[in-house]
């Protein structure tokens, strides 16, 4: 399974198997009470689960991504129940499935949250998702998908075959400031970025942002990705005066390591589009984003830059623009 669901191998799961995103080290990270961040984790052989983030709104609990697993689910409905709160709205950053996947039963229990979203999910769902859903089907009728893995494959396709649960209720269209359960955020949205349609959060009187995967940590994962609509993105976001970043994956940044990152960031894209030696343009992540490298992963980073480079930045012109366009 990759990260978003399918079979297809990408290097994002291989980064994800082997390097234990940094969201994984701690399960519940307190800030005051500006925000309640559930760290997203990954176990070997499994697929990831992205970051979840809890705001206090007048009517109940805000959630932004829900995860992909079952496990993940319990850990969001037990901060529910602890804090003896309705989850009144989920805010979904991107249709990914380690974000999405736990919308269905969470709504069940909480009928009236509504799903705050971009409509990209219709794109992914005759595009990426189909694609891998093929690819993952060709798997597991050769015999190649671990027995262990089956029950995950099974519930993605579930959520495949009703996709309602990953639709919003409530299309993000635009960027504009929303009530969103009664609090007053700034909800923007970045088109043609780390998918067709990602959404992105400001709430000026904590000066937090939440930023889903248009920041992660280690590697930019590409395999959805629009790189130039991507870069806007970032410099909307560095626009913004905020002083804490969650990320999709990863542990908070402040200005300074964000800022740092979306350096990386950029000069990876633009040596990816030179014709700089594909050994210079691995290493020159590398440096420059030595800090979200967690140690012993150099090696698996090199092998994941370089597949992007290939199959994404320097891939045929049709197919390194396929995600700059609907529908992908």
């Amino acid at each position: 399974m990759t990260k978003t669901g399918g079979g297809d191998r990408m290097m994002k799961l291989a980064v994800v198997l082997s390097a234990m995103l940094i969201a994984a080290a701690s399960a519940h990270a307190r800030n005051g009470s500006d925000y309640h961040l559930i760290a997203g984790s990954f176990e070997q052989g499994r697929g990831p689960d992205g970051n979840s983030v809890f705001l206090d709104a007048p009517e109940g609990l805000i959630l932004i991504d829900t995860g992909r697993h079952p496990a993940h689910r319990d850990r969001l409905l037990a901060y529910a129940r602890e804090r003896g709160l309705p989850i009144a709205a989920i805010v979904n950053t991107h249709w990914h499935l380690d974000h999405t996947t736990n919308n269905g039963d969470i709504r069940a229990l909480y009928p009236h949250a509504e799903v705050y979203a971009s409509t990209a999910i219709e794109g992914a769902l005759t595009g990426f998702l189909a694609r891998s859903r093929a690819a993952t089907e060709r798997q597991r009728a050769a015999g190649r998908i671990p027995e262990a893995n089956l029950a995950e494959v099974a519930r993605a396709f579930a959520v495949m075959d009703h996709p309602d649960g990953l639709r919003p209720t409530r299309p993000v269209t635009r960027s504009r400031e929303m009530r969103i359960a009664g609090r007053r955020l700034r909800v923007n949205l970045a088109p043609f970025a780390a998918t067709e349609g990602d959404v992105w959060l400001y709430d000026p009187a904590s000066r937090l942002v939440i930023a889903g995967d248009l920041v992660v940590s280690e590697v930019p994962f590409l395999d959805t990705a629009c790189p130039e609509g991507w870069r806007r993105a970032l410099d909307a976001i560095a626009a913004t005066p905020f002083t804490t970043l969650i990320p999709g994956h990863g542990a908070p940044m402040d200005r300074a390591a964000f800022l740092e990152w979306r350096s990386a960031f950029v000069n990876f894209i633009d040596c990816g589009g030179s014709p700089q030696p594909r050994e210079a343009c691995i290493a020159g992540w590398r440096r420059d984003a030595a800090r979200f490298i967690g140690p012993g992963h150099e090696t698996l980073i090199d092998s994941m830059a370089g597949y992007y480079l290939d199959n994404r930045l320097r891939a045929a012109p049709a197919e390194r623009d396929r995600y700059c366009r609907p529908g992908g």
